[in-house]
């Protein structure tokens, strides 16, 4: 409880762990805000049925909070309402600094209406049932694709842990894409200052060989030990993986079954 975890992708697509960590807390019976920039809701939801997991039937009684981001987008630029807005008018559209990138006086806009969104969503009601509270966002980085500047996404990030880790003690799941060779600099600028954050990261990596049908990539899992009291050196655990239908196969490198 109370963590921070991030899952980066280099050179490969890292999203069969945000698929992971969904259907995992909603197994678990905690309490889920799904950010998601990526895709649609169908989507996750297609491959969640894979993993035993209805997302529509989380999102009826309550457990799961979905904002599509895709659908949103479009809606906020175009002045279009949603359902959600026309019952509350009054709350501001949690991707509201698409209109207001940028104010009459050049001052850049603050995601403080999808932070607001958030913490209403995992806000605590009277009889709660839920065994904690989770936040997950894929992709972060579109945030900067959309127009937010650096310093407004890591202030969004920051206020997240301060209501989701610290007061309500739960978890936030936040997937990155990085290039190591790109020159986007803002986006480096996020993985990095999210990297020394976190307390754990999981960084999916493509093969420095290239393209094999039976190992998909490597999984460095990074533990943060040093951001606690006392703590030591950071550990590191090293696995090559191969993504299937329903589930992903790790072993150690070199020691796949189609190698062996």
């Amino acid at each position: 409880q109370g963590k921070f975890m991030l899952l980066r992708d280099t050179r490969t697509d890292g999203s069969f762990l945000v698929h992971h960590f969904l259907s995992f807390y909603l197994r678990a019976g905690c309490k889920v805000c799904f950010v998601a920039l990526l895709q649609s809701f169908s989507h996750y939801n297609i491959v969640a049925q894979k993993l035993g997991v209805s997302l529509t039937a989380a999102k009826d009684r309550g457990q799961l909070v979905f904002l599509e981001g895709l659908g949103s987008c479009l809606n906020v630029v175009f002045g279009e309402e949603e359902p959600e807005e026309e019952q509350e008018p009054k709350q501001p559209h949690p991707l509201q600094f698409l209109r207001t990138s940028f104010s009459s006086s050049g001052t850049v806009s603050d995601l403080r209406a999808l932070f607001d969104f958030v913490r209403t969503a995992l806000a605590p009601a009277a009889g709660d049932v839920w065994q904690g509270r989770v936040l997950l966002v894929d992709e972060l980085g579109v945030l900067l694709s959309l127009g937010a500047a650096p310093v407004a996404v890591l202030d969004f990030v920051h206020y997240c842990r301060v209501a989701v880790c610290s007061r309500l003690q739960g978890n936030i799941v936040v997937l990155v894409h990085s290039d190591e060779d790109s020159e986007d600099e803002e986006n480096e600028l996020l993985v990095t200052s999210m990297c020394h954050h976190s307390d754990l990261i999981l960084w999916a990596e493509g093969l420095a060989t290239g393209f094999c049908k039976d190992v998909h990539g490597q999984l460095k899992i990074i533990r943060r030990t040093s951001l606690q009291p006392g703590g030591q050196r950071d550990t590191l655990q090293l696995y090559q993986y191969k993504i299937q239908e329903r589930n992903v196969t790790f072993f150690a490198r070199g020691m796949s079954a189609a190698v062996l």
